[in-house]
């Protein structure tokens, strides 16, 4: 009796098999790295109900972060600036400016807008899951400098989220912590460049020289141990 099918077909389960594994092999693949934080949330940079721009105000006019961000080194969470805060200055300067007329439709009395009072709505950037906690206070007050997690906020027109913010991210900071720390004196100096900070001379004497270091390393080895700063990879370090 002859062959109902051709003799190619004999390998024709083991090529369809090939073709579905590579199918799903590649549908895991795109979706390990699309449904990512690093996809996902990198550059997220949504608009505000008032366009702030933090290259004018700390890279142009020098503010502190902790100026509009009060409470960042006393308090497990970072604040956003309240109406008052905008307004100390801007009852001042630009009054005219219609950028700012949301402002001062919540601030101005002889305006007796429907808004008056209320608080600006800004959008959130960067939020980690409920379940995890982070405290803002104990890293700042260790060396760890807002530009870490957030990037050169300072020449942002647009404020974007600058890091991934995902386990893995935070766990490489906590096994090696000396590539982050700097001096407490620093830790708001977005510009900060640690090897003209060793190289920077207080009353004839070398920063290095007063840390008894030579390298950026050394430096971030010398303030792990002096501030005794040993982070834990345990679970419960941010899932209590």
């Amino acid at each position: 009796m002859a062959n109902i099918f051709p003799r190619w077909t004999n390998f024709l389960p083991f090529k369809i098999a090939i073709c579905v594994g590579a199918l799903g092999a590649g549908v895991v693949a795109g979706f390990t790295y699309y449904a990512t934080p690093k996809t996902l949330a990198v550059g997220y940079q949504p608009s505000q109900p008032i366009p702030f721009s933090h290259r004018i105000h700390v890279e142009q006019l020098g503010l502190d972060c902790r100026y509009c961000h009060s409470f960042v080194d006393v308090s497990g969470h970072s604040n956003v600036p309240t109406s008052n805060t905008c307004w100390n200055c801007h009852q001042h300067v630009q009054k005219d400016s219609p950028k700012l007329q949301p402002l001062r439709n919540r601030m101005d009395p002889l305006l007796k807008h429907p808004d008056f009072g209320k608080p600006i709505e800004w959008v959130r950037i960067h939020k980690t899951p409920d379940y995890v906690y982070f405290n803002h206070s104990a890293h700042l007050n260790r060396g760890i400098s807002c530009q870490s997690c957030h990037g050169r906020v300072d020449q942002m027109e647009v404020v974007y989220q600058d890091q991934n913010l995902s386990m893995g991210w935070c766990l490489e900071c906590h096994r090696a912590p000396e590539e982050h720390l700097r001096p407490l004196e620093e830790v708001y100096n977005l510009e900060y460049d640690p090897e003209k900070y060793l190289a920077k001379e207080v009353n004839g004497v070398t920063n290095a020289e007063r840390l008894g270091v030579t390298t950026t390393k050394d430096l971030g080895l010398k303030l792990k141990e002096m501030w005794q700063v040993t982070p834990r990879e345990s679970c419960a370090t941010c899932h209590h």
